[in-house]
């Protein structure tokens, strides 16, 4: 079997486990019972007093995680046996996927003989595994189970969508691509897009947090939302996550520049992509900015992160498909 066969075939099974890690954590969701007005009173007032404790210790909360010492009433939130059978499944379903999703990207950069991310076929399977990735990264650091559900989805339909869409045989890069910055630039780009994925993730969650305010734990989509951690926390979660990814995309929009002087001989030139990797720069930058010295918080600051995270995926569906310029190097 050819490295380019390996490659696919890892990727079809990646998308069969990810599809079941998506089919176990909304089975968890589905089957977990709804809270009652007690319940749901008494979590806020046990987040609350673990806030304000922490508070007063002088230590930052971690986003994401509740204290697992708070006892609740037997309604108030905790997941049905049943649910937390098909719980149990979907976190290791989600990292074997991971991992069969990561052989097929090592499989195919030998296949290609080059880093396998040289086209939109490769970007979207990549980014995908750093979605994955990230999350895999929260879920053990800040206990973020919540999530599973959303990345799991997201990375599936990124998956689904590349092979049944986007897909291209592994081959040699063009020769303007043949450089050490694809490396640099292009994987730079791909990092800071699965972080902002994430953050998009976890501020759409503060919206339906937000919205749902005291009706939460009524129907299934409020018993999920009453398990959400309380609103700060998730807006603190987003603003990190944002954080640690605006720097990444500066940078490659930085390498970016200094690629173009060596191919073309001009550091910018307002090409579509190089304008609208600028407009997501400025997109993210502002809400970083309001976030820190305008003080925004909450809804506002969540809309702005998502304003952002359009432009990106406009960037990269909209820009690669129906216009030309100096980076069409979409494959398709």
């Amino acid at each position: 079997m050819s490295t380019d066969a390996l490659s696919n075939l890892l990727l079809e099974a990646a998308l069969v486990v990810y599809a079941g890690a998506v089919l176990a954590y909304l089975a968890e969701i589905l089957l977990a019972p709804g809270l009652d007005r007690v319940g749901v009173a008494h979590r806020r007032t046990l987040v609350g007093a673990a806030a304000e404790t922490s508070t007063r210790a002088g230590a930052e909360a971690d986003p994401g995680r509740v204290d697992p010492s708070a006892s609740l009433p037997p309604t108030a939130g905790r997941w049905s046996e049943r649910g937390e059978r098909a719980g149990r499944l979907a976190l290791p379903l989600l990292t074997l996927g991971s991992g069969l999703h990561l052989g097929a990207v090592v499989a195919r950069g030998f296949a290609a003989g080059r880093a396998p991310w040289g086209n939109m076929f490769e970007f979207a399977v990549v980014g995908a595994l750093v979605a994955a990735g990230v999350f895999l990264v929260l879920e053990r650091r800040y206990e973020v189970r919540y999530l599973g559900v959303w990345v799991s989805a997201v990375v599936l339909g990124v998956l689904g969508f590349a092979v049944t869409v986007l897909y291209t045989e592994a081959g040699p890069l063009l020769p303007a691509l043949r450089s050490t910055w694809l490396v640099i630039h292009v994987f730079a780009a791909i990092l800071a897009t699965g972080l902002f994925t994430i953050g998009a993730l976890v501020s759409v969650l503060y919206l339906m947090a937000d919205r749902q305010g005291p009706a939460a734990g009524r129907g299934r989509l409020g018993a999920y939302v009453s398990r959400l951690p309380d609103r700060e926390a998730l807006d603190r979660l987003a603003f990190r996550l944002h954080a640690v990814a605006f720097p990444i995309w500066t940078f490659a929009v930085m390498a970016g520049a200094i690629w173009a002087q060596y191919a073309w001989g001009r550091y910018w030139g307002w090409d579509p992509k190089e304008t609208w990797a600028f407009v997501s720069w400025v997109a993210y930058a502002a809400y970083l900015h309001a976030r820190v010295t305008a003080g925004w918080r909450g809804r506002g600051a969540a809309g702005i992160a998502l304003v952002g995270y359009a432009t990106m995926l406009f960037n990269f569906i909209g820009v690669n498909i129906f216009f030309t310029g100096f980076h069409s190097y979409a494959g398709l």
